[in-house]
């Protein structure tokens, strides 16, 4: 007999159903060392089995290009369709990004080959202990010194100081900024306007040494996606744009190079109704004894007043829990969501609940994140549609 309604227990999502990113294995974070590792870069290790050495190795990242709308959309990308079974090492499957998967902890991830846990940069937005106000890790406001943020150096740097030729090619905007010196500096900087130029002079810097580690970067599907969702003609149209630029850059490769096509993180539309989007600005039971509200829309960071952690966690859990997998900060650590390991100077920086959307739902904030909040795609969590990424291979 079907338990009435009225009488219905909500039972919280457990935390081992949590689908983990991949770290040590097949995260993004193993990308770059993998690579460094079959040029001989010291202190790399080929944590991708699957990758084979390469002598040159370009990396071409699509800005919120998931592994799933990828698969859903090959009449709008042929050539990138054409390559799936080429996705890590001819295996045909994805690789994770990390939790959360946002863009400055996926790029921080790429650029450092460490989990969110090690280089600091553990979501959108996160409370800085020294201060107590909540940083914004991809704008990088308020303005907060780098090298002790992030204090490990890069892939890119490791492996120009052992003689491989390394060279990021992307916006001319990106290059001093301080999310690019904490996460992909190294090597030199090439900014070109336009994804032709970019993938023109992605080439002759691959051919510019018997050695060599090139990434560049295409942002502007993210950008579509969020305004107007992945399934918008909008959209469609940057995947087709930049599955010509991949198959640009795979006509001009050198010999003995290996080209990449990943992602930092999937997307997925979220209605915009009082059941898929939950205002936190109006909800008094979530701003119970919150002190400050981070992360984004489906991966928070919650930040309590002294002494209430354990009542948010409590009323969190009560209110979200069938839908978000809510834990505690020392969970979420003990369940490896971050990676393996927490630095301590990481620690303080992740919320006392960490709350991680499975269904098809947000938590906005309309008066304190009303750009945020207006968008039609997101991401952040440990869905597959957020988490999974191509690993497309060209060889040559």
């Amino acid at each position: 007999m079907a338990q009435p309604a009225w009488e219905h227990d909500p039972q919280p999502l457990p935390l081992d159903s949590a689908p983990l990113p991949e770290y040590g294995a097949g995260s993004l974070a193993d990308l770059l060392p993998t690579l460094a590792a079959g040029m001989g870069v010291p202190g790399m290790t080929a944590a991708i089995s699957e990758l084979a050495p390469a002598d040159r190795n370009c990396v071409f990242l699509i800005d919120g290009l998931g592994w799933e709308q990828l698969k859903a959309h090959p009449e709008d990308a042929p050539f990138m369709t054409s390559l799936l079974a080429s996705s890590r090492g001819g295996t045909g499957r994805p690789l994770t990004t990390g939790y959360p998967a946002t863009t400055a902890t996926s790029l921080a991830s790429v650029g450092t080959g460490l989990p969110p846990g090690a280089h600091g940069l553990p979501g959108y937005t996160v409370r800085n202990p020294a201060t107590g106000e909540l940083m914004n890790q991809l704008r990088w406001q308020p303005w907060t010194a780098p090298g002790p943020w992030q204090p490990y150096p890069t892939v890119f740097r490791l492996a120009h100081d052992a003689g491989v030729h390394a060279a990021q090619v992307s916006s001319p905007a990106f290059e001093n900024t301080p999310l690019t010196k904490v996460a992909l500096s190294g090597g030199t900087f090439h900014g070109r306007l336009s994804g032709e130029e970019r993938m023109d002079l992605a080439a002759e810097q691959l051919a510019a040494g018997d050695r060599s580690l090139v990434y560049t970067y295409y942002a502007e599907v993210d950008g579509a996606g969020h305004r107007f969702g992945v399934d918008s003609d909008l959209w469609r149209g940057q995947l087709m744009y930049v599955d010509r630029l991949v198959q640009r850059l795979a006509e001009q490769l050198p010999p003995r190079t290996a080209l990449y096509v990943t992602a930092d993180h999937g997307m997925v539309d979220v209605p915009f109704d009082e059941q898929h989007r939950i205002d936190f600005d109006e909800d008094w039971e979530l701003r119970a004894g919150v002190a400050l509200l981070g992360g984004e829309g489906r991966a928070r960071h919650v930040y309590a007043v002294p002494g209430a952690g354990n009542d948010v966690l409590t009323c969190w859990r009560e209110v979200l829990g069938e839908q978000f997998w809510v834990a505690s900060r020392d969970e979420a650590i003990a369940a490896g969501w971050f990676g393996p390991r927490i630095d301590e100077r990481v620690y303080a920086r992740l919320g006392d609940v960490i709350a991680a959307a499975r269904d098809d739902v947000l938590i906005i904030a309309s008066e304190r994140e009303p750009k945020e909040s207006a968008m039609v795609g997101n991401h952040g969590s440990m869905t597959p549609a957020e988490q999974l990424v191509p690993l497309l291979e060209v060889r040559t």
